[in-house]
């Protein structure tokens, strides 16, 4: 498959993580409307909350690697190409035209959400986390300092490469990958919603926090930082520790045999 196709599968798949995911954040997280009133004070929940926005991001991972997976390999995230370029299954040349795509295709599903959520009356970026961005201090969700979101970042994306690392070795069960992975990213959520809003992923970071603000954009170097540094720990510590060896290699190719 040529470069162009695989970075224009990066890019399509990029834009379906950012706008299923924020999207669901910031369009249907806390959703109210009048006619849900079960009394005078009191509304029924319409929204999908803390739970339903997680899901939302392992579905758009769990569908987009499916989709597109077999084309670009279904990264989606500058933090995955640089693991698997540190597992030794990426090359260096790739990086670039995937980390771009990426980029561009979060940016442009940050422009549509921004153009969505703007069509409603009355509508302002106001909140700790508008366009559901990312952040630490006053810009985290639950009021973590920067060393508590930095470290949540690295471990995070080090354990959910670790997983695609895994699932995506030649050894394990065929056909599951994206499910996995969906799952992880789901369970990610789960966790690190409260602390940094859950990045793990530079691009989805950048591509709405350009929309809210230089002070919410001042603070996307760290989920820059602390994703690309978390997978390359666990592309090296795969490739190093579970990697297989040529004895191994040569047993499965007989048992093949």
């Amino acid at each position: 498959m040529s470069l162009i196709k695989r970075s224009l599968a990066e890019f399509i798949g990029t834009f379906w993580l950012v706008l299923g995911g924020c999207g669901s954040a910031v369009l249907a997280a806390a959703y109210t409307t009048e006619s849900a009133k079960i009394s005078v004070n009191t509304s029924f929940p319409l929204g999908i909350g803390l739970v339903g926005v997680s899901l939302a991001f392992g579905l758009t991972v769990l569908t987009g690697a499916y989709a597109l997976g077999h084309i670009s390999g279904g990264h989606f995230n500058p933090a995955v190409s640089f693991g698997f370029w540190a597992g030794k299954r990426f090359p260096s040349s790739d990086l670039l035209p995937y980390i771009a795509s990426q980029v561009l295709g979060a940016i442009l599903a940050g422009g549509v959400i921004y153009l969505i959520a703007s069509g409603q009356a009355g509508f302002t970026l106001t909140g700790s986390n508008p366009l559901a961005t990312n952040g630490f201090g006053v810009h985290s969700p639950g009021g973590y300092n920067l060393l508590a979101c930095f470290i949540t970042e690295v471990i995070m994306t080090f354990m959910f490469l670790l997983i695609i690392l895994g699932v995506t070795d030649r050894r394990a069960p065929k056909g599951f990958a994206p499910l996995a992975i969906g799952l992880a990213l789901t369970l990610i959520h789960l966790i690190s919603i409260p602390v940094t809003n859950t990045s793990v992923n530079p691009a989805r970071s950048t591509g709405v926090a350009i929309f809210a603000g230089t002070q919410l954009f001042s603070q996307v170097w760290l989920f820059w930082v602390a994703p690309i540094l978390g997978a390359i720990v666990a592309g090296w510590f795969y490739l190093t520790v579970f990697s297989e060896t040529s004895v191994e290699a040569q047993q499965n190719i007989e048992e093949l045999v």
